[in-house]
């Protein structure tokens, strides 16, 4: 049966690649190869595993999986509305020039994506960057250029902070690395972005017109907006103050949100806040689902255990390259765990290189981190196909990355 779930993986690998070509929707086959993965986990393991023990192991995929659904929908209801409302391209109308070159706007979009992914979740990053990008009017294979830099540039801003990267903080929490070493990531991540844009330059020659336009909002919509950044802020405050999970908070946000409806109700002929939650892209929460399910698979079969084994086969330094390469095809966070759990033995120096491998590595392909697979969700112009065709410039990138970061911690923290 592990021959099984690996084809089974493969399919639907594949059937997201040529999702152009044979017309399915990504979501829909990754959703059934995942769901049907389970199904025959509970048959074929019943001989070995008590019904209890795979029940246990489902719930607990499924509680990981419920966790990003329930923040992915809170913060893509915040993001609805304030897309509705035009209140993201207004701020986009205060900051930015009515008449901007294409590379000065890609760099700027690099960098404010790098910048604010350091302080909040990916999930978060990715919304609010592409709601801003989205009022860019231009052809569709530049827009996947942007796309790549895009999700290229938040995985590298959350690496040097615990509170950017689930998989920094995984190895923070390990007693790995310190927060202090941390910090000596984001100037290596920060260069592998800036020679990611400037590899993408050629064919970006013209300008970008920022069309201006008078935008009224009423008290309800400045409220809102208040609350979304108050919810942002708590959430990095509480998590790390306290320890609240993410989500939690950004349902405490929405919460607060559907209470202020009820406060602006009787003067507002808006929408209730609850039209807004039919706005968000289901299609990409059940990518999402199809492809956590598959992943949850895979470790169930020891799979990701085993790819532990390429530390005995290969020195150090390649190996957490090479688990950096391939974080672009599985989920990082099982593999991340999987690598703690083996207790590789690695110095500190070679932790902050696998911190840096596993966070930025999935962006070389665009189903290996969650901003990949919601901007693909976002953007109908990212596919597979069309963002692998960027896939040498990424790589290249990671690499430059990669090597730089050896160097720069070796000479710092020696």
């Amino acid at each position: 049966m592990i021959t099984v779930f690996i084809v089974l993986a493969v399919v639907a690998l594949l059937c997201t690649i040529f999702e152009d070509i044979i017309h399915i929707n990504k979501a829909k086959t990754t959703l059934f190869i995942g769901t049907l993965s389970w199904v025959l986990f509970y048959i074929s393991a019943l001989e070995e595993l008590p019904h209890e023990v795979i029940s246990e192991r489902f719930a607990e995929n499924l509680l990981e999986i419920a966790t990003l659904w329930l923040f992915l929908m809170a913060a893509m209801t915040f993001v609805a509305y304030l897309n509705s409302k035009n209140i993201i391209r207004h701020l986009v109308q205060e900051f930015l020039p009515p008449r901007m070159h294409e590379r000065t706007l890609l760099l700027l979009i690099g960098g404010f994506a790098f910048t604010f992914s350091m302080l909040a979740d990916n999930i978060t990053t990715t919304l609010i960057t592409l709601a801003i990008y989205s009022s860019v009017d231009m052809p569709a294979h530049k827009r996947v250029k942007y796309a790549a830099l895009i999700v290229f540039a938040i995985n590298s801003g959350g690496v040097g902070l615990v509170t950017g990267e689930v998989t920094t903080l995984m190895i923070f929490l390990a007693g790995k690395v310190s927060i202090v070493d941390l910090l000596a990531l984001i100037l290596p991540s920060l260069l592998a972005v800036i020679a990611l844009a400037l590899m993408l330059f050629p064919g970006l020659n013209r300008y970008v017109d920022f069309e201006h336009h008078e935008y009224v909002f009423t008290r309800r919509d400045r409220f809102i907006m208040g609350m979304f950044l108050a919810t942002i802020l708590m959430t990095l405050l509480f998590n790390v103050g306290f320890g609240i999970p993410p989500v939690l908070t950004f349902l405490f946000g929405l919460s607060c949100m559907f209470l202020l409806d009820e406060w602006f109700k009787s003067s507002s002929d808006d929408e209730p806040i609850l039209h807004y939650i039919r706005e968000i892209h289901f299609d990409t929460l059940l990518f999402f689902l199809g492809v956590l399910l598959i992943v949850g698979i895979l470790q169930e079969i020891g799979l990701l255990f085993e790819l532990t084994k390429l530390y005995d086969l290969m020195p150090m330094a390649w190996a957490n390259f090479v688990m950096g390469v391939l974080s672009s095809l599985i989920d990082n966070v099982p593999m991340t765990a999987a690598v703690i759990k083996a207790d590789v033995p690695m110095s500190e120096l070679d932790w902050l290189a696998l911190t840096y491998a596993t966070g930025v590595g999935g962006s070389i392909l665009v189903i290996g981190s969650a901003a990949g697979i919601i901007t693909m969700g976002k953007m109908q112009e990212v596919t597979f196909a069309a963002y692998g065709r960027l896939f040498l410039p990424l790589l290249v990138a990671y690499g430059f990355g990669y090597i730089t970061n050896l160097w720069f911690t070796r000479w710092v923290l020696l």
